[in-house]
This record gives C-alpha cells, sequence and structure tokens, in this order.
C-alpha cells in the first residue's frame, strides 16, 4: 500500500507550544490542577472599545468576502500606525493584511524561497519559523546564541552565517523566546553586514512590539539601506489580547506585498470581517490604551525572576520585552528527581507537567536544548503557585 500522507507533513514537526497546551488541557480533563504557562497568550480580556467596534459592525452587516489584502480602512489605520509608532513610510499596495502574523510569515516564505535557498535564524527563533522555512522548500540555517550575550545575534556570527545560498534573515524583536530586544544600535550593526549581500532579505517580527518594558522598539525597516529588503511583519494578538482575533499584517516592498496578495487569494483569501472592523479601532487607539496590560506584564516579569532566582540551577536573563523567560537549566542535566532523571531540557518540562502540574515549553522547539520557556501571561497568584511547585518538585 502506497504511503497515504505527504512526505510535507510527515516531515513537519508539530508545534511544541500547542502540544504542550493539548497535553496540559488533557491532564485538566482527568481532574488535574494544571497551571499553564506554555501559550503566549495574554490573559486579559480585549478592550472593551475594541469589543463595541466589533459589535457596531455586525449591526452594520459586515458579512461579505473581504478584500484579500484587507479592507482599505485598515490598511490606512496600519500606514498610520507604521507612521506613528516606528517612523515607517508605506503605501497601500505595500501592506497585506493576513489570518494572524503566521500567515504573513508563510506567505513570504512561500512567495520568496525557491528549494536550497537558506534563511538564517538566530536561536533561540519562534517554533515555527524553521517549519515554515521547511514548508517552503528553504533551508534554516541555525545561529547560536546564548544567555551570555542576551539571546542575541552579533553581526559576527551573521557574517560567518552568510552563505551563497542565504535568501533571508528572520527574527524577533522582542523575542519570542527570550524576551531579548534588538537596539537601534545592535540593529545597525545588523544591517551594516546586510548591505554588503544585496540579495538577502529580511523578516523583522515585531508582534511583541508594545509589550517592552523600557529599552524603546527599533525596526529593521528604518534605516534607508535596508527598507526596500525588510518585510515587516506585525499583529494585535498580543499587545491588544486578541489571540482569538486573528488579525496580522505586513509591510514590504510592492513587489513583494503584491506577491503576498497573490498567495493569499489561493489559500485563504481576505481576513475576518468583524475582526478587520475591529483592529481598525485598535490600531487608531495610541499604544497608552494598553499600557495598564504592559506595566502589569513588567511586575510580573519582576516577580518571576525573583521567584526564580531562589531555585538552584535556572539562570535567567533580564528580558526587555514580551512576557516570558527563558532559562537555561543545563545544570540540572543528569541529575535525578523523585526517581526521574534529566537528561535534557524536554526530560525537564515534561517532569514538570507531571510532577509539579505546570506546563511549560522546552527549549529544544525554540532551537536552544539547554533552556525552556515560561510564560508570566497569567496572574500574579499563579505565578507564585507555579514557582512553588517547581521549587518543591526539584528539591527532591
Amino acid at each position: 500500500m502506497n504511503q497515504l500522507l505527504s512526505e510535507r507533513i510527515l516531515n513537519m514537526a508539530t508545534s511544541a507550544t500547542l502540544a504542550m497546551a493539548a497535553k496540559a488541557r488533557e491532564l485538566k480533563g482527568q481532574g488535574k490542577d494544571i497551571i499553564g504557562l506554555s501559550l503566549g497568550e495574554p490573559d486579559f480580556n480585549t478592550p472593551d472599545f475594541i469589543k463595541e467596534a466589533a459589535k457596531q459592525a455586525i449591526d452594520d452587516n459586515y458579512n461579505s468576502y473581504t478584500p484579500v489584502d484587507g479592507y482599505a480602512e485598515l490598511k490606512k489605520a496600519i500606514i498610520d500606525k507604521f507612521h506613528r509608532d516606528n517612523h515607517l513610510h508605506y503605501t497601500a499596495a505595500q501592506i497585506v493584511v493576513s489570518t494572524g502574523a503566521k500567515q504573513c510569515l508563510a506567505n513570504v516564505a512561500l512567495v520568496l524561497l525557491d528549494k536550497g535557498d537558506e534563511v538564517i535564524l538566530p536561536c533561540p527563533y519562534w517554533v515555527s519559523y524553521a517549519d515554515i522555512v521547511k514548508l517552503s522548500e528553504g533551508v534554516p540555517v541555525e545561529v547560536k546564541t546564548s544567555i551570555d550575550t542576551d539571546f542575541k545575534m552579533t553581526a559576527t556570527q551573521l557574517e560567518s552565517a552568510i552563505t551563497p545560498k542565504t535568501k533571508m534573515v528572520w527574527f524577533s524583536s522582542p523575542c519570542n523566546p527570550s524576551g531579548s530586544v534588538y537596539s537601534k544600535q545592535e540593529l545597525r550593526a545588523l544591517a551594516d553586514v546586510l548591505k554588503k549581500y544585496p540579495n538577502i532579505y529580511v523578516v523583522s517580527d515585531e508582534i511583541y512590539e508594545h509589550i517592552n518594558y523600557g529599552t524603546g522598539h527599533a525596526s529593521m525597516a528604518q534605516f534607508k539601506d535596508m527598507y526596500e529588503r525588510t518585510i515587516t511583519v506585525n499583529g494585535v494578538s498580543k499587545a491588544f489580547a486578541m489571540t482569538g482575533w486573528r488579525i496580522g499584517y505586513l509591510g514590504a516592498p510592492e513587489t513583494i506585498a503584491r506577491a503576498c496578495n497573490k498567495m493569499q487569494g489561493q489559500i485563504t483569501s481576505g481576513a475576518n470581517c468583524i475582526a478587520q472592523r475591529a483592529v481598525i479601532k485598535a490600531l487608531e487607539a495610541p499604544p497608552s490604551k494598553v499600557q495598564y496590560m504592559i506595566d502589569e506584564f513588567k511586575i510580573r516579569r519582576d516577580l518571576m525572576l525573583n521567584l526564580l532566582s531562589e531555585i538552584e540551577g535556572f539562570s535567567c536573563n533580564i528580558p526587555e520585552g514580551a512576557f516570558y523567560v527563558f532559562p537555561d537549566i543545563s545544570s540540572l542535566f543528569g541529575k535525578t528527581f523523585k526517581g526521574k532523571k534529566i537528561a535534557n531540557a524536554s526530560d525537564l518540562s515534561l517532569f514538570l507537567l507531571e510532577e509539579a502540574l505546570v506546563a511549560t515549553v522546552t527549549g529544544d522547539a525554540f532551537g536552544n536544548p539547554n533552556c525552556i520557556r515560561i510564560s508570566y501571561a497569567a496572574s500574579q497568584t499563579q505565578i507564585t503557585e507555579a514557582v512553588t511547585r517547581i521549587k518543591r518538585a526539584l528539591e527532591g
């Protein structure tokens, strides 16, 4: 009997974050008191002014197919947001609205990559980057970083990773999973390398842009010599607590944007009509409208770092954005806790789920096998209880 499923799907990894969330739900269904710190999902409600806009859109009978690349009014709101927050100037033809930032990334990979093209990924990177690249027949090239460099790729590392097959560089800032934020000076150093290679494009994933604790946000496209070679990806899931609304967007050179529009037209067509109308109001609002969430995330970050500092074997950088910590736990490898030997980060993550009833994600999924990712998009009470459980489980 011939193989039923394609090589494409058989070779694709399951999203580690979604897999851990599913395992946590399964245990909850068995009556276990699981604290979920695996998903990157704000625990806040979507702000009322955004929900009101969605209700109004329903009353106004927005129920038809939307333009593939987004409503004109939403594209204008995106253009104005890019100008206001990032000092980037895009036209409507350079904007594509998609069903989440993940679809933006997939569109870009599918329209730019040919078989064998290499994509440089600073490690750690978001779990889906590598498999999106592979799905597009590209080759992920991992650039290892460590806690000593705040998990950021240096210009020297970038230069060393470039080959004649390099087509793109992908990175996020603030970074999922490390929370690291590239400064304008650090981005300029990377740009100085890339200006020597005019055929390499950059995907700058800025979905956590507003969840920043004081260092400020910088965009690669702000540099004149990188503007025509950068695809800026963003969305509303994180800063506006709208993960389920599924709206992302990109700003790119017009040729690439038109190609993404063409690709999307054959796969999903336009994004949800009600969600798009709501996002217009979200992006028209100043970032200060959601500052209360960022302030709370910072309190939670500090709480998480303080509590983890009391656990031997957990070494953390100080994340300046997003809502994760990415502790290096490699000093625990080879040790045995409650009869279970920890050989790697995956073992530790599973041990913490089964023994401490706390869901985290192995760093293997992010290209760094020495770490685990812990989300602090949970209440202070849950964070305190979760770390207490972790500490107790590792004391045996």
